[in-house]
């Protein structure tokens, strides 16, 4: 990718992008950026996700665990574009703290959750996000994600 962000982004162009795979890439499209401030990404939530299988039997609920790691991916995906595209694969962004969180909607199959993710701050090598997980313009989860990106080993 160059420069410019080519909108949207599908799963294969953010699967260039985030070192993550199935079953844990939460990401599924980017529909709005902008560089060192926003994004607004999807996750469609299907009956066939695995952790429904034991969250809950007969009445699937999406973790909230995974509301907020789905944030902090979309936040991956914001400073990966911020950075023109392309992925330092010398680096890994690792999830270091989580503040505020807070739900008030359950997340369930048939979903699109929209993830609404800001930068806070930036210092150094850590990124503070802000985000806001909907469902059909509904809050479903909110939180403040800190992130690092340390040497790949």
């Amino acid at each position: 990718m160059s420069n410019t962000v080519q909108l949207p982004i599908d799963a294969v162009g953010i699967q260039k992008l985030l070192p993550h795979r199935y079953p844990f890439l939460l990401v599924d499209r980017v529909t709005e950026f902008e560089a060192d401030k926003r994004i607004v990404a999807y996750k469609n939530v299907s009956a066939n996700e695995q952790f429904f299988q034991g969250h809950f039997p007969g009445h699937p609920v999406m973790p909230g665990v995974l509301v907020i790691e789905a944030m902090a991916q979309a936040g991956g995906l914001l400073g990966y574009l911020s950075r023109g595209g392309v992925p330092d694969r010398d680096t890994i962004s690792y999830l270091v703290k989580v503040d505020d969180a807070k739900f008030s909607r359950m997340v369930v199959p048939g979903d699109r959750l929209e993830l609404d993710v800001s930068i806070k701050r930036v210092i150094r090598n850590m990124t503070l996000f802000t985000g806001i997980a909907r469902v059909d313009g509904e809050q479903a989860a909110c939180a403040e994600i800190l992130c690092a990106e340390v040497k790949a080993d």
